[in-house]
């Protein structure tokens, strides 16, 4: 691995239900070590193909918010060509076009440089799958 690549493979258990989960302070941690204090950028990945990345606001009700519009625009019905697992599970497969996952984000100094009211966030609309990966590289 370069001096300039650092990367990091985060287990994240999401359950069941629909769910916005932040990685926010994971992200902090992991560039507090791999960044040292250095400029660059962070990409968070998500290797799954039922699963997005998410630059939000948390804890004002957005992250219900966001799973709501994606209820509406992504119902869980059997209008879904793709058709294995729970009823409506095509409609996991058709998130990461809405929802990618992926996200890069400036680092300064060390620093996530985030908004005030911004978090990274996994989300995820898959039950069937209640345990993910997410991959944090800092390229400096």
């Amino acid at each position: 691995m370069s001096e300039s690549l650092r990367t990091r493979v985060l287990d994240v258990t999401t359950g069941s239900d629909e769910r916005v989960h932040d990685l926010t302070t994971a992200c902090v941690d992991f560039l507090a070590e791999a960044a040292a204090g250095r400029d660059g950028l962070l990409n968070v990945f998500v290797p799954h193909a039922t699963a997005g990345i998410a630059v939000i606001e948390t804890g004002a009700g957005s992250d219900y918010d966001l799973l709501a519009a994606l209820r509406t625009l992504l119902p869980a019905d059997d209008r879904w060509q793709h058709r294995h697992g729970s009823p409506g599970h095509g409609r996991d497969h058709v998130l990461p076009a809405i929802v990618p996952p992926h996200a890069t984000l400036p680092v300064i100094g060390g620093q996530l440089a985030l908004g005030t009211w911004q978090s990274v966030c996994l989300v995820d609309t898959n039950g069937d799958n209640p345990h993910r990966q997410v991959r944090l590289s800092f390229y400096g």
